[in-house]
């Protein structure tokens, strides 16, 4: 068997490589790379010609040559300093497109490495398979056959489906297949020991004997429906996968590519695949009902022949249920489809930050493939209550009205409830741009959003320097249920990887309501009972497993966390209805974004009755703990005065007091989208605003208000800020001087008023 392998291997190597392709794959990429180079120059050049372009100095000084009359009639020269920021200018736009001319040239030629790679690979296999069916290959094949067969017979054994077959058939199906006919004294040693396996569990082998050109060469052996594959299709089915899935090379030159290709085939292992093969009985709408693969288990991943894969989510005696994760389309009835023997699984780690991916781990931002060295189970079990320890330590979104009011905690699920386009998503965003520095991983599921959506919140990130830590797993509305389905659990299973490596990491479901649709329409799919609301009755302990893996770590269990905040899309504000009821059941506490507050003007739209965090001001700092203590209460008097107080005209003066000081809080806690605030700021200007220190400015003048008061600290008052910075509650001496300084700050606003 060595020497069989030694011989693909080095005539794989050697003859096809070097002597066949090697020209071949240097003359290809030199033509591609000349191609992309004279097309990139191409554009670079009309890029540079369109009014767009970069438009030289003295043009935009002088104007143009071809209207000398304009030029003399201009009333003066241009000053020195206009010509020189201009000059200045155009520099700075010819480095910035210099720039982005080699980016895109990188990207392309790294697109072109990927996809000549794969072509080659391809071209190379194919190759291979017309030269072992040609002599001396095809003879020295065969000569090893009774050296295949040992093999096979070392490692065949009755498995728990067909053991489970035999309690009802007393004939276990074996079948026996080459590439071309073999000699009898094998065949009689496979069936003798069939048979003898077959007769320790009161069982007999139905045998047969079959040939398949298309095997190339060697031996494949199926006992029930179990695969013992010991060909030269398998070995290059699995060298061409494993050719195209290698890191590429760090030069993109021919040489470079041939270089690796052949490592490559160096690294191959000899092996007998062992796999169990079932068949397709029925596929529509993303679903298949499979046969066979009796040792299946659920979660387990499929592979069609197609070229696509699937996940078991229904086992039932007389069939298997199996979701389609690409295009069902390519599937057809009654067509082969294998056991992966891998519960389904996503890449994780440190690589997949900065990156855009799909629900299985797949990168989907033009970049390159991703090479993680880890991979996590989608599915996971949840740390035990000793594994876990108290929510204490704040998780800072950056916005002052959930950081004053509804305070979350590293390990928390936080739960961001609301009518459709009342700023969910921006609450989370906020949250992810604020962890920029804190050694924070974030990892932000989409589900069912648009394309466009994605690529804005992409966009955003970048532009706050926040995808640098932030990995996007996107499902969007065009992809299939199942991809829908698997997303928050694959992003999940990222987001553990952190927490059991001992690092904080904070994941956004955005949203589950649509997560909670795709399940329902897999199990209306898959003949599942519906319940309320046509839901499945199994919806709740879909995301309670879900939200459940979110905690954190006790220092014996490695001390990492993982913050969930998922969203849930309500219903002209109804949050009784079935899914917002089990998420709000299910999560540690929920804001609540009220769609009269948004239209009034309010950002965010804290409802400040029906948020609420059962962590509570555990989740603070003692800084923002004592300047924020009362200040829901007062909130609270606020919205019952004013809601009253629209009926009548005379107020006393303490209820105009209480009216004017919880408007212009209420206008403090505004806040504009994508700019979230340190914790020092919140806690200053919530005390600020309460002790009646923006008393001299309208309610509507609180922005103006807010931006003088961190100007004076940060400018006069630097040893203030810089104890405020540490978040430790405030001693009475360090508070008079506190309020000795807003004083003064108070007094020169009003100056400068006057």
């Amino acid at each position: 068997m060595q020497y069989l392998y030694a011989a693909v291997n080095f005539l794989l190597l050697g003859v096809i490589v070097w002597l066949a392709l090697g020209k071949s794959i240097k003359r290809m990429f030199s033509s591609r790379r000349a191609n992309i180079e004279a097309a990139l120059d191409e554009a670079e050049a009309v890029t540079r010609s369109l009014d767009g372009g970069i438009i030289p100095p003295e043009a935009a000084v002088n104007g143009p040559a071809e209207e000398p009359a304009k030029a003399e009639a201009a009333p003066q020269e241009p000053q020195p300093d206009e010509e020189a920021l201009l000059n200045e200018r155009f520099e700075s736009e010819k480095r910035r497109r210099i720039r982005e001319s080699e980016m895109t040239r990188e990207e392309l030629r790294r697109e072109s490495m990927i996809k000549l790679r794969e072509r080659t690979v391809k071209s190379l296999c194919q190759r291979a398979r017309e030269l072992f069916r040609e002599e001396p290959y095809r003879s020295l094949i065969r000569g090893k056959e009774a050296d295949l067969a040992e093999m096979i017979l070392e490692k065949i054994r009755l498995t728990p489906g067909d053991m489970c077959y035999l309690m009802h058939h007393d004939v276990l199906y074996v079948t026996l297949t080459s590439a071309y006919e073999l000699d009898p004294a094998i065949v009689e040693r496979i069936g003798a020991r069939a048979s003898a396996l077959l007769d320790e569990v009161s069982g007999r082998p139905s045998f047969w004997v079959r040939t398949d050109p298309e095997l190339v060469g060697g031996l494949r052996l199926r006992i029930g429906d179990t695969v013992y594959d010991c060909t030269v299709d398998d070995r290059l089915y699995h060298l061409e996968r494993d050719l195209i899935k290698r890191p590429l090379p760090h030069e993109f030159t021919a040489e470079a590519l041939a270089e690796d290709i052949k490592q490559g085939i160096m690294d191959s292992e000899a092996i007998v695949d062992e796999f169990q093969l079932g068949r397709v009985l029925s596929v529509s709408d993303g679903i298949c009902r499979l046969d066979g693969l009796a040792d299946i288990m659920y979660g387990e991943v499929v592979e069609f022949e197609c070229g696509e894969r699937g996940m078991i989510l229904d086992i039932e005696p007389e069939r298997i249920g199996c979701v389609v994760f690409g295009r069902y389309e390519k599937i057809e009835t009654l067509s082969r489809v294998r056991r992966v023997g891998r519960i389904a699984s996503v890449p994780v780690g440190d690589e997949l930050i900065g990156r855009v991916v799909d629900p299985l781990g797949r990168a989907i931002d033009g970049k390159d493939r991703i090479r993680a060295r880890e991979r996590r189970p989608i599915e996971f079990k949840a740390p035990g209550i000793p594994e876990r320890q108290t929510v204490n330590v704040p998780m800072h979104t950056g916005v002052k009205a959930i950081d004053a009011l509804v305070p979350i905690g590293r390990g928390q699920r936080e739960l961001i409830i609301g009518d459709r386009q009342t700023g969910k998503s921006a609450l989370a965003i906020d949250a992810i741009i604020n962890q920029k520095g804190r050694n924070v991983p974030c990892i932000y599921v989409a589900i069912g959003q648009k394309d466009s959506t994605v690529a804005e919140i992409r966009a955003r990130l970048e532009r706050n320097g926040a995808m640098e830590y932030t990995t996007i797993v996107s499902a969007p509305a065009s992809s299939s249920a199942s991809m829908q389905y698997i997303a928050p659990f694959a992003g999940a299973a990222m987001s553990e990887y952190f927490m059991y490596s001992g690092r904080d990491c904070l994941i956004v479901y955005d949203d589950l309501s649509k997560h909670a649709v795709a399940y329902r329409e897999l199990s209306l799919l898959l003949h599942r009972p519906s319940g309320r609301e046509a839901y499945p009755g199994d919806v709740f302990y879909l995301h309670s497993r879900l939200l459940e893996r979110a905690a954190r770590l006790s220092p014996e269990a490695g001390g990492g966390s993982v913050t969930a905040l998922p969203i849930i899309e309500t219903q002209a504000g109804d949050i009784s209805s079935y899914i917002p009821t089990n998420v709000i059941s299910i999560t540690d506490g929920q804001i609540f974004l009220e769609t009269d507050l948004f239209n009034e003007g309010q950002r965010p739209a804290v409802n400040v009755g029906l948020s609420v965090s059962r962590v509570g001001s555990s989740a603070q700092t003692k800084l923002m703990k004592q300047v924020s203590g009362k200040l829901r209460m007062e909130l609270a008097q606020y919205r019952e005065l004013a809601a009253f107080s629209q009926f009548g005209s005379d107020l006393d003066e303490d209820t105009r007091r209480v009216l004017d000081s919880g408007e212009r809080m209420m206008y403090a806690l505004r806040q504009r989208r994508y700019s979230p605030m340190p914790d020092w700021k919140q806690a200053l200007l919530i005390y600020a605003v309460s002790e009646g220190y923006a008393d001299g400015f309208a309610p509507g003048a609180m922005e103006e208000f807010e931006r003088k008061l961190f100007e004076f600290f940060e400018t006069r008052c630097s040893r203030l800020r810089a104890q405020l910075e540490t978040g430790s509650a405030m001693n009475p001496k360090f508070e008079a001087r506190l309020k000795a300084a807003l004083a003064r700050f108070a007094e020169a606003v009003n100056g400068d008023a006057a």
